[in-house]
């Protein structure tokens, strides 16, 4: 019995150090002058999709994709919203099909073959940051992944501690660790060769 609660208490440090650590860890905007072949912007706030056209107008990126857009949504009325301006209008291109995390990686692999880029940032909140390039990774792993973390609005990660904030980054932990596990796993059962799958 004794050598069960030493085994419990041993995952819960475990499972609280790594939570922490994920905390603790979560990247910043980079200071630095950016560059790359592409830009691509996971939906779930405003914030995500302006930092990522600013980066379109302003050069950083050859092309941008838009990954995860709802149906109802136009590329005329994100541009509206975004403040878009002439690169939007040539060079920005709409992706319908993601509903997940992992369908915003697959999208973009195949945006990315399709035009033969080589290195893209990838703008998404700074949380949400972590699963999103383990995922893009598996299914990237020749393309150079530069985050660009946001912070969105009513979230305030100085204050991570508050019921709402930690509630939120939880529950992100829990996820980011099942797509460490299922991204292994599947590096595993294939040797390594290719990616994740589904």
């Amino acid at each position: 019995m004794r050598k069960v609660l030493l085994i419990v208490v041993a995952l819960v440090v475990l499972y609280v150090a790594g939570f922490a650590l994920f905390v603790g860890t979560l990247p910043t905007r980079p200071t630095q002058a950016l560059k790359a072949d592409a830009i691509v912007a996971l939906t779930g706030g405003d914030a995500r999709l302006d930092a990522a056209v600013a980066l379109l107008e302003g050069g950083t990126g050859k092309r941008l994709l838009i990954s995860g857009v709802n149906k109802a949504s136009t590329k005329d009325e994100l541009k509206r919203r975004s403040d878009g301006g002439r690169r939007f209008a040539c060079c920005a291109d709409i992706g319908y099909a993601a509903e997940d995390t992992y369908g915003n990686a697959e999208e973009a692999a195949a945006w990315i073959a399709a035009h033969h880029y080589k290195s893209l940032i990838l703008v998404t909140a700074s949380y949400h940051m972590p699963r999103s390039l383990r995922l893009f990774r598996s299914l990237m792993p020749g393309v150079r992944l530069i985050a660009y973390p946001v912070e969105p609005a009513g979230v305030d990660m100085a204050q991570w501690y508050r019921p709402g904030t930690l509630h939120l980054l939880h529950n992100e932990y829990l996820k980011y660790v099942a797509s460490f596990v299922m991204t292994a796993v599947d590096h595993k059962s294939d040797g390594g060769k290719s990616a994740a799958t589904s």
